[in-house]
């Protein structure tokens, strides 16, 4: 077998396994994500976070400049799906948000 031969093989391998781990990435990366998302601990409103950005459960009883209809479900940080009570949200890495909850870090969706 000639340099050119092996080193032909060499790529054909290394192409092959990174492409077998990019599908494998992108199949686990996606899994664990959504198992993960309805067993997260909600928010504790004595949380410290959630204390410095008035959050609350229940948006009707909101402190701060809230535009009429804004709730956690509406804002650019959840990522919760439609429908559901409770959702994970990009302010509280690892803890879920109340669906009407609202804090005023609230950013509408455009």
């Amino acid at each position: 077998m000639s340099t050119h031969d092996q080193n032909d093989e060499g790529r054909r391998r290394f192409l092959k396994l990174a492409a077998g781990g990019v599908a494998a990435a992108g199949v686990l990366g996606t899994l664990p994500r959504a198992a993960r998302a309805q067993d997260l601990p909600h928010v504790s409103l004595s949380d410290p976070t959630a204390q410095a950005l008035k959050y609350t459960e229940d948006a009707s009883k909101a402190q701060g400049k809230k535009a009429p209809g804004d709730a956690c479900f509406n804002c650019n940080f959840y990522q919760g799906k439609a429908g559901a009570a409770w959702g994970p949200c990009q302010l509280f890495p690892g803890k879920a948000v109340a669906a009407k909850g609202w804090c005023v870090s609230h950013a509408t969706m455009i």
